[in-house]
């Protein structure tokens, strides 16, 4: 079984800073894409950046030039460091991977989520 715990989560005020991180446990081959999402009260589940297994990235409009995705793959680790935070970043944001097991098969996991508030 494959878990992703986050951690890193909190209250900050507009135009500081915080990093995500995100780690992967269990027993399996390896991990693909990773990513990060977020979802605000009454609003659905978005994209906030992926990561893949080689480190090409992809981000949201709203974050580009904010947030930086990385990964450590030895450590099974994704990291969101998001910079110039907006009240409008506030949200739970959910840590995602593609993970492939020793039959080759890959599953989609989500983490539990960690809040984040940014004060005006």
């Amino acid at each position: 079984q494959v878990q992703l715990v986050e951690s890193g989560g909190g209250l900050v005020q507009a135009g500081g800073s915080l990093r995500l991180a995100c780690t992967a446990s269990g027993s399996f081959f390896r991990i693909n894409a990773m990513g990060w999402y977020h979802q605000a009260p009454g609003k659905v589940r978005e994209l906030v950046a992926q990561i893949t297994s080689v480190g090409s990235t992809n981000y949201a409009d709203s974050v580009k030039g904010r947030f930086t995705i990385s990964r450590d793959n030895a450590k099974n680790t994704v990291y969101l460091q998001m910079d110039s935070l907006k009240p409008e970043d506030t949200a739970v944001y959910y840590c995602n991977a593609d993970v492939q097991n020793w039959s080759y098969n890959t599953y989609n996991y989500w983490g539990q989520g960690t809040q984040v508030t940014v004060s005006s």
